[in-house]
């Protein structure tokens, strides 16, 4: 195995006592998906590992399943203890109609076929994937305090609430000691900003939980990917809500503009909107998908980029939230 890099900073989840990586592994869209040969998803993942990176993150509802079965028969190969492993649940997996939310079923059910799919005794992370509306909240966490105290989950978290509902959670935990939320994973980059800014962080922070955040590069489109149009079979050319989205042509020439304040630094428009993401409060880890080995590369010199505070404020200043 190549030495693991010593340059990869480790951060604390909030108030908990685990700590991540600053740069982590998704399989959205791509292990299962876009990446389906065994030998890439192998190679991104070791290289990910022997860079430093400690954190891998997952969803049973990634290709359904399949991200979870494909990483998993990878990351058993590694030592466990080093590694940091989540995974989601809340999207319908079958048409069945409790196959699906945030129900005490769902969530006891989802638990054990994510760890049997993924091939590990317990996960580090057990996320909610979005908020329930249709299951009672304290329902939804005394089914995660059981499984924290059953040993399958040693911390819970969530995806997308907004900073009333983890409010919300965290009462409701306090008032019945029953174990909190540690961690929110929310969408967040130069051009995704003001729910995360305006809502979620503050309230994650006045909670003491980390944040973990995805998409950093918006689907792709902050690297310059797009700047002539969709190429075909790209993320965006398949998953309408993004292309919506981020298209746009206010959004596009602030893009193009950052292609000049990253050519002044000599990085690529990748590597600076990562180091942006990177250096704002309250960030415990920015999760990069990676469909190649190359891509990998390009994203994990992000950690070589010198991000300031005068620079922050200038990038800020273009992706005004």
């Amino acid at each position: 195995m190549t030495k693991r890099a010593n340059t990869m900073p480790y951060r604390r989840v909030g108030s908990a006592g685990i700590r991540v990586s600053a740069l982590s592994l998704g399989g959205w869209t791509t292990f299962g998906a876009s990446v389906n040969d065994d030998a890439s998803v192998r190679s991104i993942l070791r290289r990910a590992f022997d860079a430093g990176i400690n954190f891998f993150d997952i969803a049973d509802v990634y290709a359904k399943g399949e991200a979870e079965r494909r990483m998993g028969t990878v990351l058993r190969e590694l030592p466990r203890h080093e590694l940091v492993l989540s995974s989601k649940v809340f999207w319908p997996m079958s048409d069945a109609p409790n196959d699906r939310g945030l129900s005490r079923k769902h969530i006891f059910e989802s638990i054990d076929k994510s760890l049997r799919r993924i091939g590990t005794d317990y996960l580090d992370f057990y996320f909610c994937h979005r908020f329930d509306n249709d299951v009672p909240l304290e329902e939804t966490v005394r089914a995660l305090d059981d499984l924290v105290r059953a040993g399958k989950v040693l911390y819970w978290g969530t995806s997308e609430w907004s900073g009333a509902q983890l409010r919300d959670a965290h009462a409701i935990a306090d008032r019945r000691n029953l174990y909190a939320p540690v961690v929110e994973q929310p969408q967040y980059s130069l051009l995704a900003r003001h729910k995360f800014e305006h809502d979620v962080r503050p309230q994650a922070q006045a909670l003491g939980m980390g944040l973990v955040v995805w998409s950093p590069l918006a689907s792709g489109v902050l690297t310059g990917k797009y700047d002539d149009g969709i190429p075909a079979g790209s993320r965006l050319d398949r998953i309408e809500w993004l292309r919506d989205g981020f298209l746009q042509p206010e959004k596009l020439d602030r893009i193009r503009h950052l292609k000049v304040i990253a050519d002044e630094l000599g990085v690529s428009r990748a590597r600076l909107a990562l180091a942006w993401a990177l250096h704002q409060p309250g960030v415990a880890s920015v999760i990069l998908g990676a469909t190649s080995m190359a891509q990998l590369d390009e994203n994990l010199g992000a950690l070589d980029v010198a991000m300031t505070d005068d620079l922050s404020d200038r990038l800020g200043a273009l992706f005004a939230a």
